[in-house]
């Protein structure tokens, strides 16, 4: 998570520091094993990372467009001459801390536009001349801390452009080893420290006049450093630090170093008379480092520096400096910058710095004083003062009332309890740094002066509430640190006048939900960023405020609320966001809330990152998105999720980058990826992958997509089955679960085809057998049913009444009448008995299998009727299956054997059944009556 302790810049440069930095640089790329990738294919900066992966070789399929290629802190031994080919346009290569002992001739071939290139922390011994060859543009080159003994006289010839070469910390020995390294035509910047030489001699590296700038030779042995020759006039920087030898200087001529403004002497050993070292740069020097030489030797050395004119910083550190007095730095009067930090100062002459009259930056940054320097009361020239870790324990009017030009103070880290009157006079002050004091209030201090003050930095003191109008009078204020202090409390109007704030840091104290008060922040327009986290801040349900506390703060971008004490925040109020307008980056990681209110972000419409980490959020209302359409970057990690199927109806089609790492996903829904057309970088680390076809086209996808990077997808690993627990899901054998779409298609298409012409074979040549087996196969079924369950084995009805519904008044005139009412047969009847919402012909099957017998009343009508007909027809499959006689026929008229001719199934029963004939007008019907009840009580056929 990211965390400001102490801001120093600018307010223009807040909101590039609040925001997520981490994922600046993610953006789309593609898998590649044991890499990342980030930009796109096409991309001018494409860069490939596959730092501290464990890897033994160079990767392989390097994208060929790649700009830079880490492959630092792995265990590569060798460079091989196939590992980097046709990377044509590779910008920066970094292969440091690495095991390489070997880098085969030719191996950097490919390489033409390589500029940068970092060997450093290997194993190389020799470099042969083959080693560079085609670097022509490398301009860059880290070979310290190898194991180089040896360097071929042409080893750098390729390198015609080469400006930076470090060769530190190897094992030379002599200068005269690298005399190739100074005929570099355009080398500016040269390190040779740490390298065993014990003498350093012009006529061992050159002749002719160089073009460095720069020469580093700290941490040799040299026992004699000698210029007889002009070979550089262009130098600039020297650094000699820590040439732990006797040191003896023979300079001939002082002018050799005529441009050397920069020289590092630091922890070098030499003797006294030969401390004539700084007359060599008695009219060049402007900047000098004495560090770590020890109080006697470095006041010797200082004594001589303050005698060159052109001196303006003097740093003086790690010397065990514990005294001061004006006689030893008298002659520093050009000096700017002075710097005696880390040091045991106690006692500084009171006329120390009298004659610093151009001295605007002071550091006595890690002394011992217990009170500011009364040398410094009257230096009205400083502009930067720096005081912290001391022991200064009171601060007073007196101590900076003269210092009115001071823009910077710090003394942090002092056991300070009181600030009494101690800014009053300091008109141009901007930036004060107070924090790791002891101060347990702010009350007073800061109520007149300090206008023009825009950094104001309290942090880890013992303050426990913020009164109002403590503040009031600093109205340019931009930036506010209050962060870990012990705040219970803040006032209303506690921030009152301070209308120019950008950000205020209130983390890690004990504000409660009581102090969030809507007109706690009514005073702070222009506030751009919030951090509230690590607080005590609770609510019991998501109920709404009646006062919300970010009413009036309609211009903050960042908010930060995450890891709440004491249990967490429980719940977030639903309209807790209200007036957060402009907000656009919210962390609200590890708050204990299970839950959020459908409309919590509904206030918060800019919202482009969102940090829901380390809550107990199994699953995520779509709705809860929905009001954030412009989310950018979502991060859910830690959240116990089961799936990320809540995003596919979320509309989030701007989010480019998704962290979901540490949950419980087994499958990742194609549909999810799909409803994020943005998508650039997803991080599923840590999950709880199943090994299955399911996941097989995600695993293809992570593969072969150009858009999204997958991070580090060769390390997710199964969890399920379990007998591929622990193996890696990108090792699954999609093969095995793939179709081939097109044979299948031709498969399906020449089954269909067939299916459709055997079909219409059958309809129109065997169309009446078919339906015969049908329903013949529809009467076996039932007839099964009936032997196995006990209840089907009685009938519920005597007669299954057959008709049409034009004879129906027959039927209830004449048959309904005589059967149940005279005769007490019980009938089946379609408009009676059918049941309402079952398939017709369920119902015919249902109804003749539950009758003994099945009256069909035939008529020109009944012919002619399609359900007629089906009834007639099962009727008949039930007297072939069952061998008895449950049909009756009754002709309601006379039907000559010609008209019957069309009606197969009629016409073959009539053949084999005699049928009963309805009589004509004026003829007696008891005979016709008593021919049906006859034929209804034909007992045997029941048996």
């Amino acid at each position: 998570m990211l965390t400001l302790k102490t801001l120093t810049l600018k307010p223009k440069h807040l909101f590039i520091m609040i925001s997520c930095y981490e994922l600046i640089g993610l953006i789309n790329g593609y898998y590649l094993k044991d890499c990342t990738i980030k930009g796109p294919l096409w991309s001018q900066t494409m860069k490939v990372l596959c730092y501290k992966q464990k890897l033994d070789a160079v990767p392989e399929a390097i994208p060929r467009r790649a700009r830079a290629l880490d492959i630092s802190y792995n265990n590569i031994s060798v460079i091989n001459k196939k590992d980097l080919v046709q990377l044509f346009n590779l910008r920066n290569l970094n292969i440091s801390n690495n095991l390489i002992k070997e880098v085969k001739d030719g191996a950097f071939r490919d390489l033409i536009t390589l500029q940068e290139m970092n060997l450093s922390n290997n194993k190389i011994t020799t470099i042969t001349e083959g080693f560079f060859q085609n670097l022509f543009n490398l301009s860059v080159l880290r070979l310290d801390k190898n194991h180089i003994t040896n360097i071929y006289s042409s080893a750098f010839d390729p390198l015609d452009n080469l400006e930076m070469l470090n060769l530190s910390g190897n094992y030379l020995q002599h200068v005269y080893k690298i005399q190739s390294v100074f005929q570099i035509p355009y080398l500016q910047e040269l390190h040779i420290g740490q390298n065993g030489f014990s003498s350093f001699q012009t006529w061992q590296i050159s002749n002719i006049s160089l073009q460095l700038k720069a020469l580093d030779l700290s941490y040799n042995p040299l026992q004699l450093f000698r210029i007889t020759a002009d070979v550089f006039p262009h130098l600039e920087t020297l650094d000699l630090a820590f040439t732990n030898g006797t040191l003896k200087w023979d300079v001939e001529d002082k002018n050799y170093f005529r441009n050397v403004n920069r020289l590092n002497l630091s922890g070098i050993q030499m003797p006294f008379a030969d401390m004539r070292i700084l007359q060599t740069f008695n009219s060049t020097l402007v900047n000098l480092r004495l560090e770590h030489l020890g109080q006697q030797r470095v006041k010797a050395f200082t004594k001589e520096a303050c005698r060159i004119h052109s001196l303006k910083t003097l740093r003086l550190e790690a010397n065990n400096i514990s005294s001061i007095s004006e006689e030893e730095l008298e002659g520093c009067t050009g000096l700017t910058v002075l710097d005696m930090a880390n040091n045991i100062l106690t006692n500084i002459g009171p006329m120390t710095f009298k004659s610093m009259s151009k001295l605007n930056t002071l550091s006595l940054f890690q002394n011992q004083l217990n009170c500011v320097p009364t040398a410094i009361r009257n230096m009205s020239t400083l502009e930067i003062l720096d005081l912290s870790c001391n022991s200064i324990s009171i601060l007073t009017y007196s101590d900076f009332s003269s210092l009115t030009n001071l823009k910077k103070l710090h003394v942090y880290k002092n056991p300070l309890t009181s600030l009494e009157h101690t800014f009053q006079n300091l008109q141009k002050l901007m930036e004060v740094f107070i924090s790791s004091c002891r101060l347990i209030t702010l009350k007073g201090y800061f109520k007149t002066g300090l206008q023009n003050l825009e950094i104001l930095d309290s942090s880890e003191n013992k303050l426990n509430i913020i009164h109002a109008g403590d503040l009031e009078s600093l109205q340019n204020l931009t930036e506010l640190h209050l962060n870990d202090n012990q705040i219970r409390s803040i006032q209303e109007g506690a921030f009152r006048g301070l209308h120019n704030l950008r950000l205020l840091n209130l983390q890690s104290n004990q504000i409660t939900k009581t102090s969030m008060r809507m007109s706690v922040f009514s005073g702070l327009p222009k506030l751009k960023v919030l951090k509230l986290n690590n607080n005590h801040i609770s609510y019991l349900n998501q109920e709404s405020l009646r006062q919300p506390p970010f009413t009036y703060l309609n211009s903050l971008h960042s908010l930060a609320i995450f890891s709440q004490r004491l249990g967490g925040m429980n719940n977030i109020p639903s309209n807790f966001f209200y007036g957060l307008t402009s907000l656009e980056v919210l962390w609200a990681g590890n708050l204990n809330i299970n839950s959020l209110h459908f409309k919590t972000f509904t206030y918060t419409p800019k919202l482009w990152l969102l940090d829901l980490s380390k809550n107990d959020l199994t699953s995520i209302n779509t709705d809860i998105l929905l009001p954030i359409r412009k989310l950018y970057s979502l991060t859910l990690i830690k959240t116990r999720l089961q799936s990320l199927d809540f995003l596919i109806q979320a509309n989030l089609t701007e989010i480019k980058f998704l962290l979901i790492r540490k949950n419980s996903i087994a499958l990742i829904n194609r549909t999810v990826i799909e409803s994020l057309p943005k998508l650039l970088y997803l991080n599923l680390q840590g999950n709880e992958f199943s090994c299955d076809c399911d996941n097989a086209w995600f695993i293809n996808w992570t593969v072969n997509n150009n858009n999204t990077q997958v991070s580090n997808a060769d390390q997710f690993k199964c969890s399920y089955p379990s007998n591929l627990r622990g193996s890696r899901l990108i090792e699954l054998d999609i093969n095995s679960c793939t179709v081939d779409v097109g044979y299948f298609c031709f498969i399906s298409t020449t089954c269909l085809v067939l299916l459709t012409l055997f079909s219409s074979f059958l309809y129109h040549t065997l169309k009446w057998q078919v339906v015969y087996a049908y329903y013949l196969y529809r009467a076996f079924v039932y007839d099964k049913k009936q032997q196995k369950n006990p209840k089907f084995q009685g009938f519920q009805y005597d007669a299954f009444i057959s008709y049409n519904t034009q004879d129906e008044l027959w039927v209830m005139r004449e048959l309904l009448p005589q059967l149940e009412g005279e005769q007490g047969w019980r009938l089946c009847l379609h408009h009676r008995d059918f049941q309402p919402g079952k398939p017709i012909i369920d119902n015919i099957v249902d109804g003749i299998y539950s009758s003994r017998k099945t009256i069909c009343v035939i008529s020109h009508h009944y012919l002619e009727s399609e359900w007629c007909s089906r009834e007639i027809q099962v009727a008949s499959f039930r007297l072939f299956d069952e061998k008895k006689d449950v049909l009756i026929l009754v002709f309601l008229e006379d039907i000559p054997k010609h008209e019957l001719s069309p009606y197969y199934r009629m016409r073959s029963i009539i053949k084999k059944k005699t049928y009963l004939s309805w009589p004509k007008p004026g003829e007696d019907t008891q005979v016709f009556w008593q021919k049906l009840k006859v034929a209804l009580d034909a007992q045997k056929d029941l048996s």
